[in-house]
């Protein structure tokens, strides 16, 4: 847990702390293995530290809520997981970070593989200009599946586990961008799933939906944790409320509190994390 008491005096009137829902309650009585290890670290742009010296652990098959206000380094260190910000001119990570024990950060690191096994849905859906059949079937090929009773099998299972196939099950030949965008959003995580990830990260992944569409990708992100270790950013706090096992508090790119869910939104240690949350700035 990290600690900085540095913060802006509330400037809002404050709200009542979300509810919590059951589930996330009842993780705190479950231990489970780490999957993810971030021990001190810094992302920098140029001379700008971003974020700086994160340590804390994300438990296997569980939700990891990121929140913060915006500028705050989530996103950034989001992105550290599958190392995307490396495509960002004068971009560095210092620091160890672990997924399954292996520090993805050493030399030699196989970069197709560490994305292929940490997925990445965005915060506005981008499917491919392709047939629905072929946005998940995409990284299959890529990776040499040719089989058409494997892709067929694969498409289905990924398109089950993202709670569309029965919504598209009857036009998987139509064009993608035909779909409402609370669909395109479900087929982007059907098409990231299909590569087989141990580790789903989703940068906002409802901003741009409407209550029904969140609703349904809420229910989703819920039901995959059983299969994957998910990390979410998001402003909504009822959202990081319902989904979360996990919550961690950024501000002005360090981390201020990291806890259950649960212990985050009803007794958090930090009361610059209460205010937060309730909504006395930010």
């Amino acid at each position: 847990m990290s600690d900085v008491s540095t913060l802006p005096e509330p400037s809002l009137t404050g709200r009542a702390m979300p509810s919590v829902s059951p589930m996330a309650a009842a993780a705190e009585s479950k231990t489970l293995p780490t999957l993810i290890q971030a021990s001190g670290v810094s992302v920098f742009y140029g001379q700008h530290e971003a974020v700086k010296s994160v340590s804390l652990g994300i438990p296997q098959n569980s939700v990891c809520a990121m929140i913060g206000p915006s500028g705050c380094g989530k996103s950034t260190f989001l992105r550290s997981i599958n190392r995307l910000n490396d495509l960002i001119p004068r971009c560095r990570v210092t620091g160890e970070l672990l997924i399954g024990g292996h520090n993805i950060y050493e030399p030699g690191i196989d970069m197709v593989r560490l994305r292929r096994e940490v997925g990445l849905v965005f915060q506005k859906p981008n499917p491919f200009p392709k047939s629905i059949y072929d946005n998940v079937a995409y990284g299959p090929r890529l990776q040499g599946i040719t089989s058409r009773n494997e892709l067929d099998a694969l498409v289905e299972d990924c398109l089950k586990k993202s709670a569309i196939w029965e919504e598209v099950k009857d036009r998987l030949k139509a064009s993608a961008l035909g779909l409402s965008g609370g669909q395109q959003q479900r087929l982007c995580i059907a098409r990231a799933l299909a590569t087989k990830p141990k580790v789903l990260l989703m940068d906002e992944p409802c901003s741009a939906l409407d209550p029904i569409a969140t609703s349904k990708v809420e229910d989703l992100i819920v039901n995959l944790k059983e299969q994957y270790t998910i990390v979410i950013v998001t402003h909504n706090m009822q959202q990081a409320a319902r989904v979360s096992d996990m919550t961690a508090f950024f501000y002005m790119g360090r981390l201020i509190e990291f806890d259950q869910t649960a212990t985050i939104f009803t007794n958090p240690s930090n009361k610059q994390t209460e205010d937060y949350i309730t909504g006395r700035f930010g």
